[in-house]
């Protein structure tokens, strides 16, 4: 071994050691949120030291290096932020007498003995010159100079960048570093869907990520007054952002240290090792480990850090102008029913300013009263918010915060209170005004009862947000439907639905009482309780008794709180059905509570997750609101509407059929009227035009209608009645790897079946294969004709497609008898595994049970699975039932294997 291996050798060593130590001292403090901090600065500090003794080595190789030449720590290192698994961000600064040439091979020699040392080196070369250029396709070396600190070399060659190049790049490029910085940094976010509520978010590059930290950072640097004012203002602030960042690096050094790599992604595995350790919580953390309890601090600092960087970001683009006096417009005083909801009183702004597109508290008089200390200016202001979606000003947002022990002591319940939330709940900004409530600490002080569900996780792979944020996301999606019949945001085909919605909200007579039960409706999941709708309706009583509402108007925001899960659960039976319809009509009781109840389900389902409402979910939320609505008022009796609707509908499709009449007549006689009413006059034509193509040929001919679309696919079979035929489809398809969303299966009195199937393609193989199309409908065709074993086939695509479950679902099997009065209602709640649906529907066939409706759905994890089943044309008794679950139970677990 040379003399350079043995140095080489032994500075590994050292690092090695050095960083056990560490590591170590970091896993006996790991509960405190500084000891990421600690540890970073360490290694940073001891790869200081590695990389100036290598450097004084290669000085004494090549003289050359000693004038010249600097190493200048940028990015990361420049930071000191050097976490187990981080690059070293090395910058080799020459002066302009030296060519780069000349000097390749000893720089070359020092970045490969860095890594033989054990560091990871990102280096790079630059001369002086090249640091003063800016280039927008490359905003992130300019960046890492902000960071650029000198470890060793030529101090005056570091000077200069430090003291006159990077100086003159600001003064000249300062906007267009700034405007590259925000379009990166959006970008970024786009990535993430704009949201940091993420199951399992990546804690650098998620929005409230460490990555927003230095985001924060960079553009605090690069103000013309280079942020000394800003920071000043937000000292108090600070101290939370600090605690913030502290927290972030401490759980994305714990993550490298766990993953042994740079990865910094939560994940949920990861969830659950840092709360069995109470990660970063300190004393707060040091009784309770469960994954969600640690989630919702995480949240919290995410959300700190999110707020940071938006605000600096709006900052940064120019939105806070030099102060100009200016009225606010008028503001509505809006009540909780009655006379109170029109607009009946207007006040002026006081206490406030509005400026371009920020609102800022007054300053206090000398001796007078501070704004921030009246609970009617402050309230006003969000309002103001509410209606403007103007931000507040980090120095007022502090002077709340502040002044809430005072605001607390001047509180008054009651209709002036009221007015004033009303203000705020129905302006179309509410989610920001809330939101920023929130989090200084005010919406608690008017409801304590929100405080329970501050940045509560609901841990499975559904919920998307937060309890708090989804409460605030809910309150965002119903604002959103007054914009129809077009509505941003929202998807194509979900454009028609928020439109339909939309008349509801516009028409709603008491639309402040909707948005206030929107508020309160899951602060019951703060509480242990197993009925959180029934307890978030006991907390919601004390804050309507302390804004004294009416009785009515209680009634209303109570009742659509304590059924705030009713429709959607209505969602899993036949909205055909009339004791669907029925049951359902007997819980909302009144045709306010009903549209108030049918727009905060539309809300709820979008507020879960961004895929939960689909298309086909809207459209089946839609007929349950207006059968109900026509139950509610008693306009038609059920015999009239459905011989309206069947006459109509066969007058529309014999129109289609010249000369057809009775076969259409013949066709349609014996199918129920959910039949009649899912399916326009084109589809029953070419529904019929495939029975008759059936006539007269061999017995178990098929004929098939497929329709493509990039959303949901369909596919429809008709053919003659016999066994298997439902469970025969909805295996086809599971061995094409097809997520089957709906369906159903109709007979008519002559024996022919129309059974279609909506289905998402997982694995894009339509899309983007257009010959796959013919040969998904081949194949079908094939296994319903038993050319091909279809299970062969399910079985490998089950082998190829497993997939690790992150929420285990226990399989539980119920049945009912009261929900229909010709078919027995089963419901089937499971693992949602490839061929789930193909397994439930044969072994119901297997058990002699015939399918009159399925309906299919999946919230992450979980399948819900409903059938309407008859056994010998007639519900099942107690023993078939009991018989019919253990075979479904055995299935499921042969299907998970």
């Amino acid at each position: 071994m040379t003399p350079e291996e043995k140095a080489q050798a032994g500075i590994r060593e050292v690092y090695q050691q050095t960083m056990q130590s560490i590591s170590s001292a970091f896993a006996a403090e790991m509960r405190t949120a500084a000891a990421g901090s600690r540890a970073i600065a360490a290694r940073a500090q001891e790869v200081d030291r590695i990389v100036a003794e290598v450097w004084t080595a290669a000085q004494k190789r090549d003289p050359r290096l000693a004038a010249g030449t600097a190493l200048v720590a940028v990015g990361g290192y420049g930071r000191r932020e050097l976490f187990p698994y981080s690059d070293v961000d090395l910058l080799f600064l020459l002066d302009g007498r030296l060519d780069e040439k000349d000097l390749k091979d000893s720089i070359r020699s020092v970045h490969q003995e860095l890594w033989d040392c054990g560091l990871r080196v990102s280096a790079m070369t630059r001369k002086l010159a090249e640091c003063e250029r800016f280039d927008p396709e490359n905003v992130e070396f300019t960046l890492s100079l902000l960071d650029a600190r000198l470890i060793t070399g030529d101090a005056e060659v570091y000077g200069r960048l430090a003291e006159k190049l990077l100086p003159k790049l600001l003064a000249r490029d300062r906007k267009k570093i700034v405007g590259r910085l925000l379009e990166v940094t959006r970008a970024r976010h786009a990535k993430y869907g704009d949201t940091l509520f993420h199951l399992e978010p990546n804690i650098k590059e998620c929005p409230g990520g460490l990555r927003d930290v230095h985001v924060c950072g960079w553009l605090e640097q690069l103000q013309e007054d280079g942020g000394a004012g800003s920071k000043a203002a937000g000292s108090a602030g600070d101290e939370e952002f600090a605690e913030s960042r502290e927290f972030l690096c401490t759980t994305r050094w714990f993550l490298h240290m766990r993953h042994e790599r740079d990865d910094n992604v939560l994940d949920w595995l990861a969830q659950d090792a840092a709360a069995a350790q109470s990660l970063g919580l300190g004393g707060a953390g040091a009784q309770v480990h469960d994954a969600g309890y640690w989630m919702r601090f995480y949240f919290r600092h995410a959300r700190s850090v999110e707020r940071r960087v938006t605000k600096v970001m709006e900052e940064a683009e120019g939105l806070q102008a030099p102060v100009r006096r200016a009225r606010l417009p008028l503001l509505e005083k809006i009540g909780f029913g009655g006379s109170g909801s029109k607009a009946s009183k207007a006040v002026e702004s006081r206490g406030f300013q509005l400026r371009q597109g920020w609102i800022a508290l007054d300053a206090g008089l000398p001796g007078g009263d501070d704004p921030a200390h009246d609970p009617e200016i402050v309230l006003d202001m969000f309002g103001a918010m509410s209606r403007s979606g103007a931000r507040l000003s980090r120095a007022s947002e502090l002077r709340v915060e502040q002044a809430l022990p005072l605001l607390s002591a001047h509180l008054e319940d009651g209709p002036a209170l009221r007015r004033r939330l009303a203000v705020i709940l129905t302006g179309p900004f509410a989610g920001r005004a809330l939101r920023t409530m929130h989090a200084l600490g005010t919406l608690e002080l008017l409801i304590p009862e929100f405080h329970g569900i501050d940045a509560l996780v609901i841990r499975d792979a559904y919920h998307r947000y937060t309890v708090d944020e989804h409460t605030f996301v809910v309150i965002d999606t119903l604002h959103s439907l007054h914009a129809a019949p077009v509505v941003e945001g929202q998807p194509g085909q979900m454009a028609e639905w928020a439109g339909r919605f939309g008349t509801i909200l516009r028409d709603l007579p008491h639309p402040e009482l909707l948005y206030l039960a929107a508020l309160l409706h899951d602060t019951g999941k703060g509480r242990s309780s197993d009925d959180h709708p029934r307890e978030s309706q006991r907390m919601a009583e004390g804050v309507l008794a302390r804004l004294e509402l009416d009785s009515y108007e209680s009634g209303l925001v109570l009742g659509t709180i304590r059924n705030h899960l009713e429709m959607s659960a209505a969602l899993r039976r036949d909205v055909f059905d009339k004791e669907t319809v029925q049951a359902f009509a007997g819980k909302v009781q009144t045709p306010e509570a009903l549209r108030m109840l049918a727009l905060f389900t539309y809300a709820d389902i979008w507020a879960v997750h961004p895929d939960a409402l689909t298309p086909w979910k809207a459209e089946n939320l839609w007929r349950l609101y207006v059968s109900t609505s026509n139950y509610l008022d008693r306009s038609v009796d059920d015999e009239r509407v459905g011989a309206s609707a069947e006459s109509e509908l066969v007058h529309r499709v014999a129109a289609l059929l010249p000369g057809r009449r009775e076969a259409v007549w013949s066709f349609l006689e014996g199918f129920p009227e959910r039949y009649i009413r899912t399916r326009t006059p084109e589809q029953v034509k070419t529904h019929f035009q495939m029975a008759e193509r059936l006539a007269g040929g061999p017995t178990n001919t098929v004929e098939l209608d497929f329709r493509y679309a990039a959303g949901v696919s369909e596919i429809t079979l008709v053919t003659g009645d016999r066994e298997m035929l439902f469970a025969g489809m909805a295996g086809a398809l599971a061995a094409w790897g097809m997520n089957i969303v709906t369906a159903d299966a109709f007979s008519n009195r002559q024996g022919l079946v129309v059974d279609s199937f909506r289905f998402t393609d997982s694995f894009r193989t339509l899309e983007m294969n257009d010959s796959e199309r013919a040969r998904l409908v081949d194949s079908v065709r094939d296994v319903m004709l038993g050319k091909v074993s279809m299970e062969k086939v399910l079985a490998g695509r089950r082998r190829g497609r497993r997939r690790a479950v992150k929420v285990a679902v226990e399989a539980r099997v119920d049945f009912d008898d009261a929900a229909s009065s010709h078919s027995t209602l089963l419901q089937v709640v499971a693992q949602d595994t490839p061929g789930l649906l193909h397994a439930l529907s044969r072994t119901i066939g297997e058990q002699g049970c015939n399918i009159e409706v399925a309906l299919v759905d999946t919230e992450g994890e979980m399948a819900i699975d409903v059938f309407y089943v008859t056994r010998l044309h007639r519900k099942l008794d107690a023993a078939e039932q009991g018989s019919l679950r253990e075979a479904l139970l055995a299935a499921m677990e042969q299907n998970v294997r």
